[in-house]
């Protein structure tokens, strides 16, 4: 194995500042349902990175639920890792990464939790298994074997036989609120495009406005 000889040669071409929009949700949403089209493999994954009780860096791949104007959606367990360490330092980073497209997203931003209603909104729209699943999986937590997991399932699944099956009350949604969002796209040369947005300092809760960069690859 020569990791040093591995590399690949970006050719999908770049990005026109041209046609950039003043607000970066519409690209984000431009640039999520195009790896939707390009067949991506889950191209709602997303990497997200907090931080432990130690301060160092945590990271795992969540789904991307929900697009909104200045936030993004995902669902978990509140109780899992990092739940309790968003709930102590509720800032997180997230990346998306589509191979096909040779295209790249990071944002930072706080994070807070959706409402209950918001969260039991799209519980309901799971399948039923992933809704067992949820009550069956203390999910972070030391398990003794595969078969004490399974079994904990079917006795899920025997409690709420023929049933509503409930939003348990340690999992819901959360609302990250994007503070920067980059946009990273392949070219040759290692000459990648990077044009990152912020939120201006003239922004309220209200009139959120935007600034760009071209950062150097």
């Amino acid at each position: 194995m020569n990791l040093q000889e591995l590399r690949q040669h970006y050719t999908k071409g770049g990005i026109e500042e041209s046609q950039l929009p003043k607000n970066p949700i519409h690209l984000f949403r431009q640039w999520v349902q195009q790896a939707i089209e390009a067949q991506a493999p889950e191209p709602n994954a997303m990497v997200l990175s907090t931080l432990d009780e130690q301060g160092h860096p945590d990271a795992r791949t969540v789904l991307l639920k929900g697009i909104e104007e200045r936030a993004i959606q995902f669902f978990t367990n509140y109780e899992s890792d990092k739940g309790r360490q968003i709930e102590k330092h509720p800032f997180v980073a997230v990346t998306m990464w589509w191979e096909v497209l040779e295209r790249q997203i990071r944002l930072k931003g706080s994070v807070e939790r959706l409402s209950h209603e918001e969260s039991e909104a799209y519980f309901r729209t799971r399948p039923r298994e992933s809704q067992l699943g949820a009550w069956a999986s203390a999910q972070s937590t030391v398990v003794e074997s595969r078969d004490s997991l399974e079994q904990t399932f079917h006795q899920m699944e025997a409690k709420f036989k023929d049933q509503e099956i409930p939003m348990p009350e340690f999992w819901g949604g959360y609302r990250i609120i994007i503070s920067q969002i980059e946009f990273w796209q392949g070219r040759p040369g290692r000459l990648h495009d990077r044009i990152r947005y912020s939120v201006g300092k003239e922004s309220t809760e209200s009139n959120v406005t935007w600034t760009r960069d071209r950062l150097s690859p």
